[in-house]
């Protein structure tokens, strides 16, 4: 967030300034779902390992009342610092994700040292001039199909420092690059197809072929796709006509000066060295190596902060850094990524709470007695909402599907819906929740490098979020018929 990362790098308005940082909206939220640990009833569910999902799930019928363990103050304290290391059933740790941050941050810090990246984007713009718009589609086509083929989230944290600069010396605004990647992979996740952090797991667990509903998940991807892309373009254009139309309006001068670093109007007579070329090359190709590693080799945080690690290494040797610049500068573009990993830690303390305080299987024993008997339409419209409510303490789209389809998928038999389409529901409402969503690191991680302010993001996505809704809706409804 603008206030809560660099206090001097932005100027926000009277409200943004007035609303609580990203970490106090956490601490907050962990003292809450404390507060339910002493209201709601201990229970839990019978678990089982589950070959196919790899874990174990919930057994239905299997809930039974325990004894109670409120969380008091002591265990508010420790959730924070739990969070980046407690193995829990529902999420993976934070710690990794915490350090591929900071790995990710240095990384930046010495490509910021070679000069590449500055002289890269004013060569860009110089060669797009008045063609800017035209990225907007085309990247958020590409972190959709991230979205819907491998689950993109944590990794788009590496995308912000790249794209934030191009669009804010495009005449658009911080705001614009934050919504080409949150909401590009974000739609993507929505309209799952393949994601098997998502669609397969959630599958397996409702004993279903991940393949089943695809043709409706595909309508929710493209169709969201166009909505989003109309959305954020639109919004483009009006910004480029008139500053003062942005919703971080108020920060546009200090946006520039941070990410275009004075040299927003230097456009003119810029040629990149061949050793700034490779240097961008080697940029580049770390990235397509993530994406491959993540995709197809099975890749997760340790295995992206070595590559980060390693290429920062290269590239430093390249351009000749010397070892002190080198090591300086990694270490000071992870100072500024710090916020962003201990954002991480804090979000993953509520589930913590949740998992200790032993009141998660009883919210989700309520919704399994309240989804009984109801007609197909409501059924499915209930269900999304149920999801969406559970997103909001469990962001992970594979934890929460672990811990809900064993449960609530099996419902539909009963209602004569498809266990399908309880899979569509569930994804659909995760995706959308973590638009948004205040517990989901990604959320404010991204916010924060791009000096957004969490309450300016809901000014802007809000609009979007219900057209979002009432599309989902819409679609659900149609399947319900199908």
């Amino acid at each position: 967030m603008n206030d809560s990362v660099k206090p001097n790098d932005s100027a926000p308005d009277d409200l943004a300034s007035r609303f609580p940082t990203a970490y106090t909206i956490l601490f907050l939220l962990i003292i809450f779902v404390a507060a339910l640990t002493w209201i709601i009833p201990a229970g839990q569910y019978e678990r089982a390992m589950n070959e196919s999902v790899g874990r174990e799930v919930a057994v239905p019928g299997t809930y039974e009342l325990v004894e109670a363990n409120p969380q008091g103050f002591v265990d508010v304290m420790l959730a924070p610092t739990a969070g980046f290391y407690d193995p829990d059933s529902y999420a993976a740790n934070a710690i990794d994700v915490a350090l591929f941050v900071l790995f990710l941050g240095g990384f930046l810090g010495v490509m910021n040292a070679t000069g590449a990246i500055d002289t890269g984007i004013r060569s860009a713009m110089r060669h797009l001039k008045g063609h800017e718009i035209w990225m907007i589609p085309i990247l958020m086509l590409l972190f959709a199909l991230g979205g819907t083929t491998y689950g993109m989230a944590e990794e788009t944290l590496a995308f912000y420092a790249i794209l934030i600069p191009v669009m804010i010396a495009a005449g658009y605004d911080s705001i614009t690059g934050v919504a080409i990647i949150l909401i590009g992979a974000g739609i993507g996740v929505i309209g799952s197809t393949i994601n098997p952090f998502a669609t397969v797991i959630a599958a397996n667990a409702a004993d279903i072929p991940f393949t089943d509903g695809l043709a409706l998940r595909l309508v929710i991807l493209l169709g969201g796709l166009l909505i989003c892309t109309a959305y954020v373009m639109r919004y483009a254009k009006r910004v480029q006509a008139d500053p003062t139309r942005s919703v971080v309006a108020k920060q546009r001068e200090a946006h520039r000066k941070l990410f275009l670093q004075g040299h927003e109007d230097d456009f003119k007579d810029v040629r990149l060295t061949r050793t700034q070329m490779l240097v961008l090359m080697i940029f580049a190709l770390t990235f397509v190596v993530m994406i491959w590693g993540v995709s197809s080799q099975g890749w997760w945080m340790a295995s992206m902060g070595a590559l980060f690690l390693g290429s920062a290494i290269v590239i430093g040797i390249i351009a000749r850094l010397g070892e002190k610049r080198l090591t300086g500068s990694f270490v000071d573009g992870a100072r500024d990524l710090l916020g962003v990993a201990l954002v991480v830690g804090l979000a993953r303390g509520i589930v913590v709470i949740m998992e200790q305080g032993m009141i998660a299987d009883t919210i989700l024993h309520s919704a399994e007695t309240s989804l009984g008997g109801l007609p197909p339409l409501i059924f499915i419209h209930v269900m999304f909402w149920i999801e969406a409510g559970m997103s909001l303490f469990v962001p992970s789209s594979s934890g929460l599907a672990v811990l809900s389809m064993p449960i609530l998928a099996p419902l539909a038999d009963f209602a004569n819906v498809g266990r399908d389409l309880v899979v569509t529901a569930y994804q659909s409402a995760n995706g959308l929740v973590n638009l948004i969503n205040p517990t989901f690191a990604v959320v404010i991680g991204g916010l924060a490098i791009g000096r957004v302010s969490y309450d300016r993001w809901l000014v802007f996505i809000w609009p979007l979020l219900l057209i979002l809704t009432l599309f989902v809706s819409l679609v659900l409804s149609v399947g319900v018929f199908l």
